[in-house]
C-alpha cells in the first residue's frame, strides 16, 4: 500500500509543550499527605435551603391526596378507563378540552395499531410555589408508566374556592 502526498509540508511537531506558570513552593513546609482516618472522618454539615426557596413551607397534606389522586383519574380518563364527566371536579374548565382531545388522540392511536397498555403512576413530588398571589398553588411532577416507558408529567394546582384544582398540565 503506497501513500502519496499532494504537498511538500515538512513534517512538524503539532504539539508544543505546555508552560508551567505554578509558582515554586515557598520555604514552609510542605502539606502532608492525608492519612485514612482523615480521609474517612465524618464532618456533619448542616442542610440548609437556599434563600428564596420553598423548602422551608411542606405542602399541605390535602394537596398532596388530591394531587395523587386527580392525576390517577386523569390517566384513566385519557385512557378512557373512566369517563370524561370525572374531570369536572378536578380539572379547571379552561383544561377540558384539551385533555378530551388526549383521550380521543390515545384512543386512535390504539385503535390504529397501537399498544392498548394502561398507564400507571409512579410517583409524584410536590412543591409550594409563592408567586405573589394570596392563592396557594404546588407544582406536582412525577412519572408514569405505559407499558416498558417510563414518560413524565407535569401540573400545578391551585386552592380554588376552597377545593384543589389542576390548573395547568403537562403530559408527556
Amino acid at each position: 500500500m503506497t501513500i502519496a502526498r499532494t504537498s511538500s509540508v515538512t513534517d512538524t511537531a503539532l504539539v508544543s509543550p505546555v508552560i508551567d506558570y505554578e509558582p515554586p513552593p515557598s520555604g514552609r513546609s510542605a502539606c502532608p499527605a492525608p492519612n485514612h482516618e482523615a480521609l474517612r472522618r465524618h464532618t456533619p454539615r448542616p442542610l440548609r435551603a437556599a434563600p428564596g426557596s420553598s423548602r422551608d413551607c411542606a405542602p399541605p397534606r390535602a394537596a398532596v391526596v388530591f394531587a395523587d389522586a386527580a392525576l390517577r383519574r386523569l390517566l384513566e380518563i385519557i385512557d378512557r378507563r373512566r369517563p370524561v364527566g370525572q374531570l369536572r371536579p378536578i380539572l379547571a374548565p379552561e383544561l377540558t378540552d384539551i385533555v378530551v382531545a388526549m383521550a380521543r388522540s390515545s384512543h386512535e392511536t390504539t385503535r390504529h395499531g397501537g399498544k392498548g397498555t394502561a398507564a400507571r403512576l409512579q410517583r409524584i413530588r410536590l412543591r409550594m410555589v409563592d408567586d405573589g398571589s394570596s392563592t396557594p398553588a404546588a407544582e406536582v411532577f412525577g412519572t408514569y408508566t405505559r407499558g416498558q416507558r417510563v414518560r413524565a408529567l407535569a401540573a400545578r394546582i391551585a386552592l380554588i374556592q376552597d377545593r384543589w384544582r389542576i390548573v395547568a398540565i403537562q403530559i408527556g
